[in-house]
């Protein structure tokens, strides 16, 4: 069957004939969005949600048109979604650090100074793995998946690792902060 004569069939709600649409389709979408992204496994999510998108708007679709542009405009359009969502959550942790920072840093000049002298013993006091993770995120500059990798832990666990790491490296620096400051 051609592109057309699927499309008609889909549009009247054949699955089969959709699902044949998703396989002539899928390898040239995921191609397209793969050669953007650097994670496979975005290209395949966002694979996936161009054929729902396609599958719930059928109706907007005409059918004399090639389905192939179409498809590649939805994944143009997802990637745009993708790349704003990717930009907000950078902007937004940032901010988040940026504020945790203040917590810890008051208004005084010296106080930043006095925290980092206290680095190395707060960081003495943390767990051999955590201790680890630090250093290869901060000394090494490397990223949560290859951290994971070299822990023998998925990047999850080694996002959670971080999180309780700087969450610890944080309140060992506030304890330090405040026994000083009752000094």
């Amino acid at each position: 069957m051609q592109d057309e004569a699927l499309v008609a069939a889909a549009q009247r709600g054949d699955r089969q004939a959709f699902a044949q649409l998703v396989e002539l389709h899928q390898a040239g979408v995921y191609g397209y969005l793969r050669a953007r992204l650097l994670r496979a496994h975005d290209a395949e999510d966002l694979t996936q949600e161009v054929f729902l998108r396609c599958y719930t708007s059928w109706a907007r679709f005409d059918g004399s048109a090639q389905v192939r542009p179409w498809l590649l405009g939805i994944a143009r359009n997802l990637l745009h979604e993708y790349a704003r969502k990717q930009r907000r959550r950078k902007e937004t942790a940032w901010t988040e650090t940026c504020l945790e920072v203040d917590e810890v840093v008051s208004s005084q000049d010296d106080v930043y100074g006095d925290l980092v002298d206290h680095l190395p013993n707060c960081m003495d006091g943390l767990g051999d793995t955590a201790r680890q993770a630090i250093e290869m995120r901060y000394q090494s500059d490397l990223h949560l998946p290859a951290i994971g990798e070299k822990l023998r832990r998925s990047a999850g666990a080694a996002k959670l690792l971080m999180f309780r790491a700087r969450q610890a490296l944080k309140n060992c620096l506030l304890r330090k902060q405040s026994a000083e400051s009752h000094d």
